[in-house]
């Protein structure tokens, strides 16, 4: 049983929290994530290691309610306790040798660019962060990233915040602009990474991005993460998170995912429906 220290809405799809797990803040490294179960009778679901702070024993995650478990797993309150906690798992981040970098973050991918920036910026490295949102309003994380890089850029969809386009646009014009970069590290929408890899394949800058298919035991035996990059099958929860963006095939993963739509959308279906016959839903 992992114990909720903290709990904060950051929108109205976005909440963050923080878990008391001290063997996995001792260990754990940007790019890294953990498997949660809300409870006995929960499925299986990886998350994003934010922060972790090894003084205090706690990892943060950072989740959008838009899938049962984690409608589920926004129904606790500081105080309550997640059954299960396992981490940090995948392979960390490897930035080796880049001194000139730019994160780019999609909505709750943020939550994975924020402890990126951090690890490179306290190197001394530069670091610039393009993050994209769909509003003013979906916003996250502003203030932790502005803490954490050079430079911060956010974009929203319908220029709700005085910037519209989408993080390609800006990375486009900053590469225009004359502002080099030796790596680029996305984390998002499939469609967004795809974009910006095709954009910086153009300029030849070495990108990395950070995959999240279909994911259950985390450990590389159930081969549902598996990922096709340079022809190979691999798995994302023990080769990855991270992959080289230039060689993924983007649009296999793409139609893997939509796979279990019509399945998930029955699941939030029943949910609603069970919250409002008053019905607890495990």
């Amino acid at each position: 049983m992992f114990l909720i220290v903290e709990k904060k809405r950051l929108n109205e799809v976005s909440t963050k929290m923080k878990i008391k797990a001290p063997m996995i803040a001792k260990k754990a490294k940007a790019g890294q994530f953990i498997i949660l179960r809300v409870n006995e009778y929960g499925e299986r679901i990886p998350l994003t290691i934010s922060d972790c702070d090894k003084d205090e024993g706690t990892v943060t995650i950072v989740y959008q309610r838009i899938g049962k478990t984690t409608m589920l797993l926004d129904e606790l309150n500081k105080g309550d306790y997640i059954l299960d906690f396992v981490g940090p798992l995948g392979k960390p981040t490897l930035t080796d040798g880049a001194e000139k970098v730019v994160i780019i973050g999609g909505g709750v991918g943020c939550a994975i660019a924020f402890p990126q920036a951090k690890q490179l910026y306290r190197a001394g490295k530069k670091v610039d962060i393009i993050a994209g949102f769909r509003n003013k309003d979906l916003i996250i994380l502003e203030d932790e990233m502005k803490k954490v890089c050079d430079n911060l850029f956010i974009m929203t969809d319908d220029g709700s915040n005085g910037n519209k386009g989408f993080v390609t646009n800006c990375l486009e014009n900053q590469i225009k602009n004359g502002y080099t970069y030796d790596l680029a590290i996305a984390i998002g929408p499939l469609a967004m990474m795809k974009a910006v890899c095709e954009l910086t394949k153009e300029h030849n800058i070495k990108t990395i991005v950070s995959m999240n298919p279909i994911m259950i035991d985390g450990t590389g035996m159930c081969g549902c993460c598996r990922v096709t990059v340079n022809g190979e099958t691999k798995f994302a929860c023990v080769d990855g998170p991270d992959f080289d963006g230039h060689k993924v095939d983007f649009d296999e993963t793409m139609k893997r995912i939509k796979m279990y739509e019509e399945v998930e959308r029955k699941k939030i279906r029943d949910y609603n429906c069970n919250l409002m016959k008053g019905v607890s839903d495990v």
